[in-house]
């Protein structure tokens, strides 16, 4: 064999396993699903039914903390799952203590870290990162490369774009007076961020509100109202074809 799978796994029926993989104790894999090569599938992780996980991807790995760490405990994690007919991606790192969703797709050199849940049907895009303590909502859309700071909130139907920076440190790393006042952001249903933007730490995105391309939110925002510029000033409404409720979306 060219793949270590722990007696204690359990494999679901037509589930296939490529090359040079490692599945740990106590894993379980749905019915149906497809390991690529060199994955690694850490102790106790749940994968639903028919969920296809590519080459080098890590599910269920433990943090790391270092020793001047803000936001990582020491703690006891629950078992990473992962949702049937989900994707997940080559190079993608699942942390234990994630809950991922059914219909997720995770696309390649993404990173989900632990305390995070990922609702149904949403988009992670490639290279995105997803810090500890965040909740990211059904049928969100989070475009490459964008950046969800730890602490933060994203409802239901957010669009994320590519390049996107949040923030939670309003101290910038320094004083001891900072670890009392870590806060992410918070994006309300509908909610849309343009590309390259950046939003400090504890603004509000109110619902269906658009924050233009290159824009610094430093501001909450109110919903249904498009901000732009440094710092983002309200500009206008969002036109009115463009809000969720005219869109026809289900979201079974």
């Amino acid at each position: 064999m060219t793949s270590v799978i722990h007696p204690s796994a359990t494999i679901g029926p037509d589930t296939t396993i490529g090359e040079f993989c490692v599945i740990g104790p106590n894993v379980r894999l749905g019915r149906g699903c497809r390991v690529g090569h060199h994955v690694v599938i850490h102790e106790d992780t749940v994968v639903g039914d028919t969920v296809r996980i590519d080459d080098h991807a890590s599910l269920g790995k433990r943090p790391m903390k270092a020793a001047n760490s803000a936001t990582t405990r020491d703690q006891e994690l629950p078992p990473l799952t992962v949702g049937a007919l989900s994707i997940v991606g080559t190079g993608v790192v699942l942390y234990r203590g994630a809950a991922v969703d059914d219909k997720v797709l995770l696309a390649d050199l993404c990173t989900v870290r632990e305390n995070v849940s990922i609702g149904r049907g949403t988009i992670v895009g490639r290279g995105v990162t997803v810090e500890n303590y965040c909740t990211v909502g059904r049928y969100c859309k989070l475009e490459s490369e964008c950046y969800i700071t730890a602490y933060s909130t994203l409802e239901d139907r957010v669009f994320v774009a590519p390049g996107v920076v949040t923030s939670n440190d309003n101290f910038v790393g320094r004083t001891a007076e900072r670890f009392k006042h870590f806060k992410g952001v918070t994006v309300r249903r509908g909610g849309r961020i343009g590309a390259g933007s950046v939003t400090l730490p504890g603004v509000v995105i109110g619902e269906d509100a658009l924050v233009a391309a290159g824009s610094v939110v430093t501001r909450d925002v109110p919903a249904r109202t498009i901000v732009l510029g440094a710092p983002a000033k309200p500009w206008r409404e969002v036109p009115v074809e463009q809000l969720l409720e005219h869109q026809g979306w289900s979201d079974a």
